[in-house]
């Protein structure tokens, strides 16, 4: 277990919880974090402790759980919202929890502590600015609590806190190298850079989004010489990338740089949250609690503007508005089509309508009220919990896909005629509000649990009593998520389709055994069943042995099973459209050589939309831990813990194989044909269904050494905490593959891959009423392959594979001093040297830099702050 106190957090400089849990050394792939603003649970964030997903850890509130966000990662995974947590005292069980808190806590448990009782007030605030001079966060906490349990018989008490940060956008860092651009041609890569915009691909085949607008020119096809792009006039007079001609406009396509004009690096955020809790003694050690939590937080994110054409889908299949009878084209008398007579398929990034905005606004509840206290040799705690999320997820910028085919193709739409390019401006509102309605989905959750527990001493062994525990547990919960206004029908261009709707009720009943049997050897046992009101039902069992040789030095292990039964996403009501990156087989054989009639654009990942069916017939997942470790402290200042463990996690919930998909030729292609040869066109959808179809095994070290020096007046304490991992492999089918320092697995979250070390490195200087403390933290490189002996995943112009992603490492510095003993100041800076992010040309989830790397984006952050606490 990893205990981590209030003031560990606050030396990092991080403001939220959720902050401070993304830079956990144990936190891996899958991984939400507040900045991915235009993933499928934009404004929530999770943590996914061993890279198992954020689904597969379990997030508490002091002991019990919460109402999961109301958005699913990737469409599929259920999480808590770490954002809607006041910042407390965390407590990390890393070696599995399933036999004590819920089967499903196979990655582990992140269990929130927050006080139990207080007196008294404490006002807190704080402000930060990155060094930039933007990206304002302002918070502001008040805690305040009367009544004394001791002689009162009860207490009660309350903290409010607010916040507000102000949105950065990729053109506030434009100076920050790759950070702030999309195209990194100098940097060595070509025209398709996967956030360059505008660039014409595949021998002018495909691509050509860009401000002007392109068309295909079809008057002189055959079967070997496929439909080329032309290009629009205006490239000049609409793109921020100088130095482009008619000519080179002609030939490459009309480059530009949407993400630089449009896109956040990190969303606006307004919040509050308010938790409350009030305790009653009785009788001789009895206790009446109640607590109560609400939070409501606004996001809102800003990305590029929509495309008039490409690939999606949607319950009913997928869809093409890239070619065939589905393309959306300039029709024959439309003003700007340069081909007269011709309906022309068109490629255009509609920056007129301006960029993709969403709005999540979210609220959380939560309300526990519990009796606990002693009856005769029994302790005895029961409570009763309700907790929900109700969020509204409102989009404005996309484009309406019926209505773009008749403003574009029909001379006397009803709407009007929309003029693209640098025409744009003869356009009315009336016409934007036709093409661009605002479209908006609804999510909710809640959660309804009731748990009763009893524990005791039985008898007395020779290493102290033997205790037990029984408990039992009902829990209800719902999960809830209506599509995006049309995405039911495949009528918003891009933009994933995602719903789900079900019901899950579990009953559950657990016993729970510490045998000290001698003053050397403790033993602890512990198994759960867990019974879905669907069918599925499963005893986890957990097994723990300590052994203490000698009071500086214990050897420990454990072994632990899980189980996590399908969600409603996963075999509920509804189904998911997204996006993702694949390699083409047929364009690029080998993956680095393109095939006959092929470009070098062709190999490497590409983006492409999968398309996932909910499946009634999932079993549920099922784990098995191991942890085997030592405890040294040979000194009152001296400690260092090493555990070695494994997760093996079987029937795997996921998403067909995207490849495997593909070779069965599950997909949907454009028409650019290689040599007129059938079915060679580029991939623009790919059709899943969500399987049992593989298992993971993860295994790893982790190793936490504290150690304190007592220097003349004042102390100095240092702290490592050191993640290794040794294997991360998954297998589907009949093929194994190894994730392990590569950039794999890009079906999860991000794509920001699984780098083999994560180092935290602290120290903190005390004397008097100051303090000092620095943090490193350290993310190693990663091959940018798809797994271990896999293909590259991007490419340079000159055709050599981009190899690797640089490690990175950073420091943050922050102080404290207590004026008086009520009044005290502090002030922290993150990211000190201002390190900039490697680039990352692969991950979605950032322009250029991988999410892990999220303060090297930003840049340096100061943030100064006061404390008052009143008497």
């Amino acid at each position: 277990m990893q205990v981590v106190t209030r003031q560990e957090i606050d030396r990092t400089g991080k403001t939220t919880v959720a902050e401070y849990l993304q830079t956990i050394t144990a936190n891996g792939a899958g991984s939400i974090p507040k900045s991915f603003g235009n993933g499928f649970a934009g404004g929530g964030a999770g943590i996914s402790l061993r890279g198992l997903g954020a689904g597969s850890t379990l997030v508490l509130l002091n002991g019990r759980r919460m109402a999961t966000y109301g958005l699913a990662d990737d469409g599929q995974k259920v999480f808590t919202d770490l954002s809607t947590i006041p910042l407390d005292g965390v407590e990390v069980l890393k070696d599995g929890a399933s036999a004590i808190y819920g089967s499903d806590a196979i990655a582990g448990v992140v269990n929130i502590i927050l006080r139990s009782d207080f007196q008294g007030a404490i006002l807190r605030g704080s402000y930060g600015l990155s060094g930039d001079s933007d990206g304002d966060t302002k918070k502001a906490t008040l805690t305040a609590g009367t009544g004394d349990m001791a002689t009162d018989g009860w207490n009660a008490f309350f903290s409010l806190d607010v916040g507000k940060s102000d949105a950065i956008k990729i053109s506030d860092r434009k100076n920050r190298k790759w950070i702030g651009t999309g195209d990194t041609r100098q940097w060595g890569y070509g025209n398709n850079a996967q956030f360059l915009g505008g660039a014409f691909l595949s021998g002018k085949t495909r691509g050509g989004v860009g401000p002007n607008g392109s068309v295909y020119d079809d008057r002189n096809v055959t079967e070997k010489n496929p439909a080329t792009l032309v290009a629009l006039p205006g490239c000049q007079g609409l793109t921020t990338i100088g130095g482009q001609t008619d000519a080179s406009v002609a030939a490459q396509g009309c480059l530009w740089d949407p993400a630089q004009l449009y896109r956040d690096i990190s969303p606006e955020e307004k919040y509050v949250n308010v938790f409350g809790r009030a305790s009653f003694a009785f009788g001789e050690g009895g206790e009446i609690y109640t607590e109560i939590g609400y939070s409501k937080k606004e996001t809102t994110f800003s990305n590029t503007p929509s495309a008039a054409s490409g690939g999606w889908g949607y319950p009913g299949g997928p869809v093409n508005g890239n070619s065939g009878p589905g393309a959306v084209v300039l029709g024959p008398n439309h003003p700007d089509n340069p081909i007269p007579g011709q309906a022309s398929r068109l490629r255009y990034s509609a920056w007129d309508v301006g960029p993709r905005v969403t709005d999540n606004t979210n609220e959380f509840n939560r309300f526990l009220v519990g009796v606990k206290g002693n009856w005769g040799d029994w302790s005895y705690d029961t409570a009763y919990l309700h907790s929900g999320t109700d969020l509204v997820n409102e989009r404005t910028g996309f484009l309406r896909y019926s209505a773009v085919q008749c403003a574009l193709g029909n001379p006397n739409c009803a709407g009007g005629v929309w003029r693209i390019g640098d025409n744009a401006n003869l356009n009315s509102q009336a016409l934007y509000d036709y093409i661009s309605p605002k479209i908006s989905a609804r999510a909710k959750s809640s959660l309804d649990m009731f748990d009763f527990t009893v524990s005791r001493s039985l008898m007395d062994l020779k290493g102290g009593p033997l205790g037990l525990a029984i408990g039992t547990e009902w829990r209800k919960t719902s999960n809830s998520l209506t599509p995006q206004t049309y995405t039911d029908t495949g009528d918003i261009i891009g933009l994933g389709y995602s719903a789900y709707d079900g019901t899950q009720n579990v009953y559950a009943g657990y016993v729970e055994l510490s045998a000290p049997v001698l003053e050397q050897l403790e033993l602890s046992a512990a198994l759960r069943y867990d019974k879905y009101e669907s069918g599925e039902g499963k005893a986890t069992p957990k097994l723990g042995v300590k052994w203490t040789p000698a009071d500086w030095i214990a050897l420990r292990a454990s072994y632990a099973e899980g189980f996590r039964a399908p969600n409603p996403a996963e075999n509920g009501d509804g189904g998911l459209a997204a996006f993702s990156t694949a390699s083409d087989p047929i364009r690029c054989p080998d993956g680095e050589n393109p095939a006959p009639g092929a470009s070098p654009d062709d190999c490497g990942s590409q983006s492409v939309a999968i398309i996932t069916r909910p499946n009634k017939d999932l079993k549920p997942e099922e784990s098995k831990s191991y942890s085997v470790g030592i405890v040294l402290q040979p000194t009152r200042s001296t400690s260092l813990t090493v555990d070695a463990w494994e997760i093996k996690r079987t029937n795997e919930i996921a998403q067909g194989d995207t490849d495997d998909a593909i070779r069965a030729g599950n997909v949907l292609r454009d028409n650019n044909l290689l040599n007129g040869v059938a079915g060679t066109g580029s991939i623009l959808a790919v059709n899943t269904a969500y399987i049992n179809a593989s298992s993971s095994r993860v295994r790893g070290i982790d190793t936490d050494i504290r150690q304190t020096f007592d220097i003349g007046p004042g102390q100095l304490e240092m702290d490592l905490q050191w993640s290794h991992l040794l294997k991360f492999e998954r297998t589907s089918g009949t093929s194994t593959d190894d994730f392990l320092g590569t950039h794999g697995n890009c079906d999860v979250t991000n794509c920001i891959g699984t780098p083999k070390d994560r180092i935290n490195f602290g120290t903190t200087w005390k004397q008097g009423p100051w303090s000092v403390s620095g943090v490193a933290n350290y993310i190693s490189s990663m091959e940018n392959t798809d797994k271990r002996g896999g293909k590259y995943q991007f490419f340079y112009a000159d055709g050599s594979p981009v190899k690797k992603i640089s490690s990175f490492t950073t420091f943050d510095l922050s102080g404290r001093w207590a004026i008086t003993e009520a009044f005290e100041l502090n002030a922290s800076v993150e990211n000190v040297f201002d390190r900039i992010a490697p680039l990352d040309p692969l991950t979605y989830g950032g322009v250029n830099y991988n999410p892990m790397h999220f303060s090297g984006a930003i840049g340096r952050y100061f943030t100064v702050g006061a404390k008052y606490t009143f008497k």
